[in-house]
């Protein structure tokens, strides 16, 4: 369900692109540290984006290395490390573990089963460490499923309990600032589930599956009415995200709030096989 929260590299300076890199290789470096290579497999740039957030808004001591890895085995990569990297790494796995998980249950696959085994010792050792988080995770999986199991066209039932649960993953402590993350987080996890279903949408239907698009698609406009529920999401998020004190990498977090996101539906909506609807006389 993740992998739409991204810069568009195009509009970014050479210098923040840069800095945008060496988050994701700090976010990587740090689930191998501390999770071992298994935990490395489960990074996405949605993660990447939340550790960028929190770093501007508690600018904690951040320490920067060279290192090389295997996917760029001639050059050093520019490698970040602090204390909010560590944070999203851990609650990157609680995420892998769940929905790998909830997908060997849905689909039965083998692969996905021993993706999940693997990472059960790492996730019981952090849902001890973050009851908060591990409690909303683990509330959203079973009321999506009941979502789905009872086919509900409602496009906030699923939407907003994908923004509470993103929420809770949002707030690092209960601060002043907590609340206003919570609201970041709520907007932006409605806006991934909706993105992900309107991505799915011709396979989810070619195969029978649950998707909450589905009951809207022959609706006349259907695109740009899609467009407009994602756009009022957004909107919504940056508006809370405006209130926030940041000014460390904020065109960075701009650049994926204003621009990326919506490069990432412009590629989607291009594969996107547009209804052939018939106008009521």
């Amino acid at each position: 369900m993740f992998g739409y929260v991204v810069a568009n590299s195009d509009e970014l300076k050479v210098k923040e692109w840069k800095e945008y890199q060496a988050f994701y290789c700090g976010l990587c470096q740090s689930l191998r540290k501390r999770h071992g290579i298994k935990g490395q497999i489960t990074l996405n740039y949605d993660c990447v984006f939340i550790a960028i957030l929190l770093t501007g808004l508690y600018e904690p001591k951040t320490s920067e290395s060279k290192k090389f890895c295997a996917l760029h085995p001639t050059s050093k990569r520019t490698v970040l490390n602090n204390e909010m990297l560590d944070y999203v790494s851990d609650i990157d796995i609680m995420l892998a573990y769940h929905n790998l998980k909830d997908g060997w249950q849905d689909e039965k696959n083998v692969l996905k089963w021993l993706s999940y085994k693997t990472l059960e010792s790492d996730y019981k050792r952090m849902n001890q460490t973050y009851s908060r988080q591990e409690k909303a995770i683990e509330t959203y999986m079973i009321e999506l499923n009941k979502v789905q199991d009872r086919e509900d066209e409602n496009l906030d039932a699923a939407a907003n309990l994908t923004g509470k649960m993103m929420g809770e993953l949002l707030v690092y402590k209960e601060d002043e600032w907590a609340s206003y993350l919570r609201k970041i987080g709520f907007y932006l996890g409605k806006f991934i589930y909706l993105m992900d279903a309107y991505d799915d949408l011709e396979d989810d239907c070619k195969k029978g599956q649950y998707n909450v698009w589905k009951f809207y698609k022959e609706q006349v406009d259907f695109e740009e009415k899609c467009e407009q529920i994602l756009t009022h999401m957004m909107a919504a998020c940056a508006k809370e995200f405006e209130k926030l004190p940041i000014l460390l990498d904020l065109e960075i977090l701009r650049n994926i709030l204003y621009s990326g996101i919506w490069n990432k539906f412009d590629n989607i909506k291009k594969h996107v096989e547009k209804p052939q609807v018939m106008e009521k006389l």
